[in-house]
């Protein structure tokens, strides 16, 4: 599982899809989200402003991401 840390208090998952390199740019997000299953803590959801909080799990195409609050 690989571990990805954020500063801010939840990312979206449009943005998550950005920040770890699956789209390379926020507008090809809903796309994505049209042809792919994400699921979030063992729930498929597709909403691209769908927001993830440090401590969720997230499966994309059978990856699974650790989503981490950075220590300051």
């Amino acid at each position: 599982m690989e571990k990805v840390y954020i500063k801010s208090e939840y990312i979206t998952l449009g943005q998550f899809l950005k920040f770890v390199g699956i789209v390379d740019c926020g507008s090809y997000a809903k796309e994505f989200l049209i042809n792919n299953k994400v699921i979030i803590n063992n729930e498929q959801d597709q909403r691209r402003g769908r927001k993830i909080y440090p401590g969720d799990i997230v499966e994309i195409k059978g990856k699974k991401y650790e989503v981490l609050k950075v220590v300051d």
